[in-house]
């Protein structure tokens, strides 16, 4: 992320400024080249159907790290982070259930807490942006649109629900480069699961998402669909485990790693 006096923010000057409060908005944009990512919380009695669940479903569920129980440090991406409080806003889910949205665990933590790290598609939009796709939502200052499907998930013990996907206005002209860098980034959700047509995926109703903004669409724009890491949280509705603690939609952990750490050629 670079301020308004030209000087660049590090991932860790940024977890810094999330958990003293100072930053409190959705993360696309900021420390472009370096990986985001979603975040899911869970008891460490369903830990291991939820690890299955997301080897079973790597599109929306892309593991990048998993936290031992009560870790609270992201070693291996981000190291000195806390989990607790540098996401700048989490949502906390009881049987299915919205009950709570805060900015930071640290009152309600737990030892049997294990997080995990999932891949986010904004670490794929500096790419996009480099080849000289345009993103509306990053124009317009908002977030990312995203909706629940009727595709279904691979359930995994308790765990199972609809995949919830992320969209983006792409021209006509540049869809196939989309899917073509997009494709080289599949720890981060990789290539589009739709393309064109909302309804073909159970999506009523494109300027009303279910997470996120609406985004306004350019003449000649087709929606591109792509896997999303909030499918947790339809999860979460749908299985309805006795805990869950997330990121709030586009509130996501920013860890050092480089993108091109998670890309192929």
């Amino acid at each position: 992320m670079t301020t308004e006096t030209g000087i660049t923010v590090s991932p860790r000057e940024l977890r810094k400024s999330i958990r003293e409060g100072g930053l409190v908005r959705p993360t696309s944009g900021m420390a472009p080249g370096f990986v985001q990512t979603n975040l899911a919380i869970l008891p460490e009695k369903v830990a291991f159907d939820f690890l299955l669940f997301c080897q079973r479903n790597p599109k929306p569920c892309p593991l990048i790290e998993v936290l031992e129980p009560g870790q609270i440090e992201a070693r291996a991406t981000a190291p000195k982070s806390d989990i607790r409080t540098d996401v700048s806003m989490y949502r906390v889910y009881e049987s299915g259930e919205l009950v709570d949205e805060l900015p930071d665990l640290s009152e309600i933590w737990r030892d049997d807490y294990v997080s995990f790290l999932l891949g986010c598609s904004f670490s794929f939009e500096s790419a996009l942006l480099n080849n000289g796709i345009k993103l509306p939502h990053f124009e317009q200052g908002t977030n990312v649109s995203m909706y629940v499907t009727n595709i279904p998930t691979i359930p995994a013990g308790e765990f199972s629900g609809p995949m919830v996907v992320s969209m983006r206005a792409i021209p006509q002209e540049k869809v196939v480069r989309a899917v073509q860098v997009t494709s080289r980034f599949p720890s981060v959700h990789g290539s589009p699961v739709h393309v064109g047509d909302p309804e073909a995926i159970g999506i009523k109703d494109v300027s009303k998402p279910d997470f996120g903004d609406p985004t306004k669409f350019n003449p000649g724009d087709v929606p591109v669909f792509w896997a999303c890491g909030v499918t947790p949280q339809s999860v979460a509705m749908s299985s309805k485990p006795s805990i869950m603690v997330t990121h709030s939609p586009g509130h996501m952990f920013i860890t050092d790693m480089r993108d091109e750490d998670y890309s192929i050629i």
